[in-house]
């Protein structure tokens, strides 16, 4: 029998390519969604270890995870979980990919079907992908100012993200589904514009594998 592991790494594919957001120091922004858009322009690669926890509407954690990621705009990147399972999810710029290797089973989508008006997206294409979204900032609190993106289109059970940036880099993000369920990421040791390797964003499954999907 086949099992379905991937829940987690759908909800991290929501958030996969938001985590290359980062605040560029030294710059002076007027709220949250000029630094948004300073990212589209100015980023085109970043590396960082990254910590997720997803809270139902009730406020309890239900799941605590941690790895690190590699991206390279556009569409491309890598999400490698290590805790609480080992997990990999590849973006090739055509195809996603998401491999559990204790199941030995792979999962894959096209591009555009997978990510469609996902936080994803806004951040993998270009400048017209913010077409898709309404861009709100969301005021300042503690030295922290918030931006609300809301797709303009409903896809899935996706709502809404926000994100909050200090002067040191993005500081939170928020994704909020149709159930009232959050994932929270947190971002550590992030580097942007690194050269990274091509072969981060190729993948081939296994041998024996069970693959599902197109």
């Amino acid at each position: 029998m086949i099992l379905d592991r991937t829940g987690a790494a759908r909800r991290l594919l929501r958030a996969a390519l938001l985590a290359t957001m980062l605040a560029m120091p030294g710059v002076s922004f007027a709220g949250g969604a000029d630094r948004l858009n300073a990212y589209i322009t100015g980023t085109q690669s970043a590396r960082s270890e990254f910590t997720q926890r997803i809270v139902d509407r009730n406020g309890k954690v239900t799941q605590e995870s941690r790895g690190t990621f590699e991206f390279a705009r556009p569409g491309k990147f890598r999400w490698s979980y290590v805790k609480p399972y080992a997990q990999v999810i590849v973006g090739d710029g055509a195809k996603v990919w998401i491999h559990d290797p204790d199941l030995n089973q792979v999962t894959v989508r096209r591009m555009d079907a997978a990510l469609g008006s996902t936080p994803a997206a806004l951040l993998s294409g270009n400048n017209e992908a913010l077409k898709s979204f309404a861009l709100k900032d969301d005021g300042e609190a503690n030295g922290i100012e918030y931006v609300v993106a809301t797709p303009r289109e409903k896809q899935g059970s996706f709502e809404r993200v926000r994100m909050g940036f200090s002067a040191q880099g993005l500081a939170s993000m928020e994704l909020v589904d149709s159930f009232g369920q959050r994932t929270e990421l947190r971002f550590s040791g992030v580097e942007r514009n690194p050269r990274l390797d091509a072969g981060l964003f190729q993948f081939t499954p296994p041998k024996g594998a069970d693959v599902i999907g197109e």
